[in-house]
């Protein structure tokens, strides 16, 4: 997994041993344990990584108005209940809100307006729900509705 994992040397003398995964990948996924030996004890710790992936098609960044498809899976061993797709969640009236079974969620013509944070969030049958957040980036126009732009006589005009 070298160069992605690391260990803060600085930090193993406070006794964190923490493990630095960057970036992770899907194949990271699994359980891990760690031992550490102390003059004569050692000592041992396990935890499970679980990992959620987003797939686009096409992928990042996305073209104004060409069909877009998101995806959202999980490591997580149940079966998967629903996924519900959040975008802008927080940012007033333009939030918006999907959720199916499937877990796919399409566009047909995305724009502008949907560029910015999407949260996936998988809930499964034993309870569990996990999310995962996407910058979502499309390339377009975003200038007035209007494209008439008046400038005057000797100046620049963007």
């Amino acid at each position: 997994m070298k160069p992605r994992v690391s260990l803060q040397d600085s930090a193993l003398r406070n006794g964190n041993f923490s493990l630095r995964i960057d970036p992770v990948r899907s194949e990271d996924a699994g359980l891990y344990e760690a031992w550490v030996r102390y003059n004569t004890e050692v000592h041992s710790c396990h935890m499970e990584l679980g990992v959620i992936t987003v797939i686009l098609s096409p992928p990042n960044p996305v073209i104004e108005n060409e069909l877009l498809s998101m995806s959202c899976n999980s490591s997580h061993r149940a079966s998967l209940v629903e996924t519900c797709w959040f975008h802008n969640e927080h940012l007033g009236p333009t939030s918006r809100t999907f959720c199916s079974m499937s877990g796919a969620l399409s566009i047909l013509h995305p724009a502008m307006s949907d560029a910015g944070p999407w949260r996936c969030q998988l809930r499964y049958s034993d309870k569990e729900i996990i999310s995962a957040t996407y910058n979502l980036q499309i390339l377009g126009f975003d200038g007035p509705p209007n494209p008439v732009v008046y400038a005057a006589a000797g100046s620049a005009a963007d």
